[in-house]
């Protein structure tokens, strides 16, 4: 359910692998053994090229596996059944800091929303796995949007989830893509260097390398200015 936005200043909506859970391994070994099972080669450098995109586009553009739309639907569930198939024989755990700072955005009443290309069901049985179910009011996952990252769909979906205007989300994105589409979505953004270095994530309005290195007060402070300046616009008029 939409929350009620008068309550909070902002809106936090976080992108899933590489900002929640560190998933790269289990994700690039589920595409190695879906291109097993099916005989074909993967290019040497598809994973980091693909990260934050959706299979639907992966497997036909960035493979380059020659496939009509049921197959790449088939090729597509059956790798996230290998993915889910590996976090359950090894386990998952939040990356370091995020329970720390998601406790600290409920405690001030922050609405989270998760907004991400994964499947719904890697997002929910990881949740139970780690814990966190609580920390987040809905999801927005890769069957609920038609385009994918830079597409800012998936972050404008979410945005709508908490009842909050674009202008006043806060995204938490580790990938390019995720960057440009919060972007597109005119919306700040955090950058999490865990796929990518620090430099490499141009375009967000900051980047730490763990949440909990975040300054609550300064994120807080990008929309308390907004308000003031249309407070004194208002006044003025």
């Amino acid at each position: 359910m939409p929350l009620d936005m008068q309550r909070h200043s902002w809106g936090a909506i976080f992108d899933w692998d590489g900002v929640i859970i560190d998933s790269a391994a289990q994700h690039e070994e589920s595409w190695e053994r879906l291109a097993r099972e099916e005989g074909r080669p993967l290019p040497p450098d598809h994973f980091k090229r693909g990260f934050g995109m959706k299979n639907e586009r992966i497997i036909p553009d960035l493979l380059g596996w020659k496939v009509d739309a049921a197959d790449i639907r088939r090729l597509s569930l059956r790798k996230e059944a290998l993915y889910r198939e590996i976090i359950c024989e090894r386990g998952v755990s939040p990356l370091p800091g995020v329970a720390q700072w998601l406790r600290q955005l409920r405690e001030a009443q922050i609405p989270c929303v998760i907004g991400s290309s994964t499947h719904r069901a890697n997002i929910e049985v990881t949740l139970d796995l780690i814990g966190l179910a609580s920390c987040f009011s809905s999801m927005v996952t890769s069957e609920d949007v038609k385009h994918g990252k830079p597409n800012p769909e998936v972050f404008l979906l979410a945005a709508k989830q908490i009842a909050c205007p674009p202008e006043r989300c806060v995204v938490f994105e580790d990938a390019l893509v995720g960057i440009q589409a919060a972007r597109a979505g005119c919306m700040k953004v955090v950058g999490v260097a865990t796929t990518h270095s620090n430099t490499d994530l141009t375009g967000a309005d900051v980047v730490v390398r763990r949440l909990d290195e975040l300054d609550f007060q300064r994120i807080n402070g990008w929309f308390s200015k907004a308000d003031g300046k249309r407070q004194a616009m208002a006044v003025r008029s």
